[in-house]
């Protein structure tokens, strides 16, 4: 042969050689999706999007930024969670989704997002005990929800801006009161030194109640001629943003849910200018395992447990006696006399 025909050879096997060895190293660094395991192989195209297989798990999944069985990026659910926190309205979170993804977007499909992730999210959020100060200020606002007026009462902390507690009501009374107090000290773990309201009467019965004489209350006239009279009024400022997401809801559950929802994005997710670009948690010194609502929304990726031996690829030995073990069953199966119905459907057909 000659020399140089034979250097040709060498140089294109060598080169097979390499691409092979990089497709391999490409597979081995896929996790699945469903468990995590790198028992990972190629399982053909699908409108032209690589699928691959999963032999720990037996599931098929893409590379595409999803959660399992998903459609839609991770990315874009985050955003439309985000966008309702925020005060946008269902119908332009749809539109800007659309414009910015090129996926349509229901409205029902981004409520579903919220009303998920936000269970989620509050579940979290319980397992975190906030280091808050000794003032505590108390507010109540109403809105319309369902035809019925209902109360929202706040109860944040003045040192470090963290939202203690949130309650739904459809009245004023001391029972309400106390039971505001009582979820926020719940919440901190300890008792306040001072608790600043308005001068509803329920405020005053309410905290005797719950604390006694361990904590001060100081009731204003109105709230913006109290100590603490800033902080007061952009409380109030952020709080337009939960208005906006409340008004329109048609029940209390859900309603409920919602709030909660929103106490996690204002203590967690939304950086506070007052506080250098922190969030309340931050400064109350919670470590919070998620940073922002996409985190939340991975958190549900792997879904399967599989034993720790199986979520890696077998050695070169086990894969020959697996192949063959398997080939043995096939001849076998291959042996069976087929059953009387189909040599019938033979015989017809």
């Amino acid at each position: 042969m000659d020399k140089s025909l034979e250097n040709e050879y060498k140089d294109t096997i060598e080169a097979l050689v390499g691409i092979t060895k990089v497709m391999i190293d490409s597979v081995r660094d896929i996790k699945c999706k469903y468990c995590e395991s790198r028992c990972i192989v190629r399982f053909g195209h699908y409108k032209g999007v690589q699928r691959y297989f999963c032999k720990a798990c037996n599931h098929k999944f893409t590379l595409a930024d999803t959660l399992p069985k998903g459609k839609v990026p991770i990315r874009q659910i985050a955003d439309a969670i985000g966008m309702y926190y925020r005060g946008m309205s269902l119908n332009n979170i749809s539109e800007h989704l659309e414009h910015e993804y090129g996926i349509p977007t229901t409205n029902a499909s981004a409520y579903n997002w919220v009303i998920r992730y936000s269970k989620q999210a509050k579940d979290k959020a319980k397992e975190y005990i906030p280091k808050v100060g000794d003032v505590w200020i108390a507010d109540e606002t109403v809105l319309k929800i369902g035809g019925e007026n209902i109360w929202f009462w706040d109860l944040i902390d003045a040192k470090t801006r963290f939202l203690l507690a949130s309650h739904m009501s459809t009245t004023r009374t001391t029972k309400d009161a106390k039971e505001l107090v009582e979820k926020a000290a719940s919440r901190a773990n300890k008792t306040p030194k001072v608790i600043i309201t308005d001068k509803l009467a329920a405020y005053f019965d309410g905290i005797e109640l719950a604390f006694g004489a361990d904590t001060k209350h100081i009731a204003a006239k109105n709230l913006t001629s109290s100590p603490g009279t800033q902080l007061i009024e952009r409380f109030h400022g952020t709080l337009k943003d939960r208005t906006n997401v409340m008004r329109g809801m048609k029940e209390i559950k859900t309603a409920q849910i919602l709030l909660d929802g929103w106490l996690v994005h204002y203590n967690f997710f939304r950086p506070h200018d007052s506080l250098n670009g922190k969030t309340p948690a931050e400064t109350a010194g919670v470590k919070f395992p998620y940073r922002n609502w996409e985190a939340v929304v991975r958190s549900n990726k792997l879904i399967i447990e599989i034993p720790e031996k199986d979520k890696y690829p077998p050695s070169k030995h086990y894969r020959i006696c697996l192949a063959k073990r398997t080939s043995r069953h096939v001849r076998k199966a291959r042996q069976k006399p087929l059953p009387l119905s189909l040599h019938m459907a033979r015989k017809v057909y």
